[in-house]
């Protein structure tokens, strides 16, 4: 089988230390996304198992496959857990859910659970969508941005780019940084103009002078996507900010979360640090789910 170089790895966890028979209370989350999807239980609200699946044609069999997998050799049963919720693209498509709710409200959740009360905004990097959140203090959600239709599918985008130029998407981010200064970007107006600019700008010279390298190419690609999303963040919170307070407290979720020469763009021209996490950012979704059960 040829590699896919575009899709992050599928994984698993079952906690060590929580025993699901000793819960008073086991819920569970379910995130159908377009490209990932992800399976959250939670015992007493701290997380017990999940799993990460690549999505497949069939919504409904990689919703079944994904719970399946978060479960494996643990015991515990769908007829063990009270609740489960299901969010994501596909959402509509998990039968045994007790009821859905929209990516918003759950990645908002998930982002507190993962992050802690100080986050305020929360941007979900997904591979279809991406939404800028900010919350209250209280834990809910105050507004909310969503990218137009020029700038959907930039997470399947730099998947497509990663699988055309044979690069693990675990390490185009990092390669992207690894630059003397920083290109121009590619086109910042729609996703598959940047991909076409792209593909032509290897070995084209910059400036007229000297061609550019490798990772100069992905650095004008990845800061084409930053600004996207900046365009997205600056709706909710303003870019330019003169008196207005902007909340620092941010963080990403989503599996484009994962990739800093993204994340590290956008953090810079924000001037902030974004908020670190132990738990994986394409979790955010599914957590969130389990907590609302």
């Amino acid at each position: 089988m040829a590699q896919n170089y575009g899709l992050w790895p599928e994984t698993g966890f079952v906690s060590g230390e929580l025993d699901w028979k000793k819960a008073e209370s086991i819920t569970a989350g379910v995130d159908i996304g377009t490209t990932s999807s992800q399976a959250a239980v939670m015992c007493d609200g701290r997380l017990f198992c999940y799993a990460s699946v690549h999505t497949g044609a069939d919504f409904r069999k990689t919703s079944d496959v994904v719970i399946e997998k978060a479960l494996g050799n643990t015991g515990l049963s769908l007829k063990d857990i009270s609740a489960v919720i299901s969010t994501g693209f596909g959402r509509a498509n998990v039968t045994y859910a007790t009821r859905a709710v929209d990516e918003v409200h759950c990645h908002a959740k998930g982002a507190r659970f993962m992050f802690g009360p100080d986050v305020h905004t929360v941007v979900d990097l997904g591979g279809q969508t991406t939404k800028a959140i900010r919350l209250y203090d209280w834990d809910r959600v105050w507004d909310f941005f969503m990218n137009d239709k020029c700038s959907t599918g930039m997470g399947r985008n730099i998947e497509m780019l990663c699988d055309t130029v044979h690069i693990p998407i675990e390490e185009i981010g990092g390669l992207s940084l690894d630059v003397e200064s920083e290109p121009f970007p590619v086109s910042t107006t729609c996703y598959a103009f940047s991909n076409t600019e792209t593909l032509g700008l290897f070995g084209r010279p910059e400036y007229k002078s000297k061609p550019l390298t490798e990772n100069q190419v992905y650095a004008s690609h990845m800061l084409a996507v930053a600004w996207r999303i900046l365009g997205i963040i600056g709706k909710l919170q303003p870019l330019d900010v003169g008196d207005v307070t902007v909340y620092k407290e941010l963080g990403f979720t989503g599996g484009l979360a994962k990739n800093p020469g993204v994340t590290k763009r956008i953090e810079r021209e924000l001037n902030i640090t974004a908020l670190k996490s132990p738990y994986d950012p394409q979790l955010a979704g599914a957590m969130g789910a389990a907590l609302m059960a």
